[in-house]
């Protein structure tokens, strides 16, 4: 027994120091990605008012960010107010509350909801497409021909996707917001017997200024995050096609969850 005991002790001791270096390791590779990802994302703001100026570039990535994704953006913001309007009215009417849903749904949408949500969205479908886009002009070599031409690629490629959006983001936040209370205004004075006035009252008499403003802000940094991780990704894939799709994959999943920390940041120092 003491054999086997002097066997296994300093096994399990090099296994116990292996997975601390493991994760040292991996939270010291953490902070360094996130270095590169802002050192990256500043480059390309300070390029934001550099000569050659391209407009229509621009407005075309604003309409692929904006219009592209105002689809999908509504439908989750109307299916969205409808299915919390229904919640809190079950949780109400134990107190016989019901008139107290219209600023409940309107107070959840606002503040965190709509930009959360419509941030997801986007991050699927819009950081998706861009650094699949970057990406493959990466492995084929289409970005170094741009260097070899003299054409400053992240001022090309990487700072009008960031700012575009960024850009949009505000807005598709807003009409979610709007479209979430219209389904939620719909299931409330239609279903559930909730009357129109009371409904708008309690939204006028809960929601402030200071609501929308974070609403913005939060829409605005997350679109920066989103531009920002997608070109990053995009822009420093390698492999060929199999490097572009874990790049893709790993922008997916990074901005998510990037935004949900960043959500929970804002809001603690908005409402702190």
């Amino acid at each position: 027994m003491r054999r086997l005991s002097e066997i296994l002790v300093p096994q399990r001791y090099n296994v116990a120091v292996e997975s601390v270096r493991h994760a040292i390791w991996a939270a010291v590779g953490a902070f360094d990605s996130v270095g590169e990802v802002v050192v990256f994302a500043l480059a390309a703001l300070r390029r934001t008012f550099r000569r050659p100026f391209r407009g229509a570039h621009l407005l075309n990535l604003m309409e692929f960010v904006g219009v592209g994704s105002l689809g999908i953006v509504l439908l989750t913001g109307v299916f969205t107010g409808m299915v919390f309007a229904i919640q809190t009215a079950v949780a109400f009417e134990i107190f016989n509350a019901k008139s107290l849903i219209g600023g409940s749904v309107a107070l959840a949408l606002v503040r965190e909801l709509a930009p959360t949500l419509s941030a997801l969205m986007v991050t699927g479908r819009v950081g998706s497409a861009i650094t699949t886009e970057l990406g493959t002009m990466r492995v084929t070599e289409q970005i170094d021909a741009l260097e070899c031409m003299a054409v400053d690629p992240i001022h090309y490629l990487v700072t009008p996707r960031i700012v575009a959006t960024t850009l949009m983001m505000p807005l598709l936040v807003t009409c979610f917001n709007a479209v979430g209370l219209m389904g939620a205004w719909f299931v409330s004075t239609r279903m559930l017997g909730v009357d129109d006035a009371m409904f708008f009252s309690r939204i006028y008499e809960w929601l402030e200024p200071t609501d929308i403003w974070c609403s913005v802000v939060k829409a605005t940094a997350f679109g920066t995050i989103i531009g920002s991780i997608a070109c990053y990704k995009g822009f420093n894939a390698a492999g060929g096609s199999r490097g572009v799709g874990l790049a893709t994959t790993s922008s997916v999943v990074t901005s998510s969850v990037t935004i949900l920390i960043i959500d929970y940041v804002i809001t603690t120092l908005w409402l702190g």
